[in-house]
């Protein structure tokens, strides 16, 4: 069956399949014993933040944005009825920044890794120290 879709829809769909390859790699590339603790993170990619995600981190619309933990950090109490820690990798900020290839690569992990330090309960200034701002 011949492929009827837009050729720009093709492209589009292939880079965001390129994108969460590269995502699952970065997440594979982890030491076993980081990924065995990321065990019930969900991982997402969307396109933006939403209003809600700026505001919560204080953010202005506008700036940039690549990733985002959500959840408690391992470690704390986190209530009776948690709500399932996640990282959130915004597709768009990242391509639009770092295009394609190695550079995108890199930055998808080191924003894994920036984001995986707040499940460790690392702060932003514990983070920027390590290199991973």
């Amino acid at each position: 069956m011949r492929d009827t879709r837009p050729h720009r829809y093709r492209r589009l769909q292939r880079q965001d399949l390129t994108f969460e390859r590269d995502v699952a790699r970065a997440l594979d590339g982890l030491p076993e014993w980081v990924q065995q603790r990321l065990e019930n993170v969900a991982v997402i990619v969307d396109d933006e933040p939403s209003s809600q995600q700026l505001a919560e981190t204080g953010l202005q619309p506008g700036e940039i944005l690549y990733g985002l933990y959500e959840g408690v950090p391992l470690g704390l109490e986190a209530g009776p009825f948690p709500l399932p820690a996640r990282i959130v990798l915004f597709r768009r900020h990242l391509v639009q920044d770092f295009r394609r290839g190695a550079a995108l690569r890199r930055e998808i992990r080191r924003t894994i890794i920036h984001e995986v330090g707040h499940h460790f309960g690392l702060s932003e200034a514990d983070i920027e120290r390590l290199g991973y701002e």
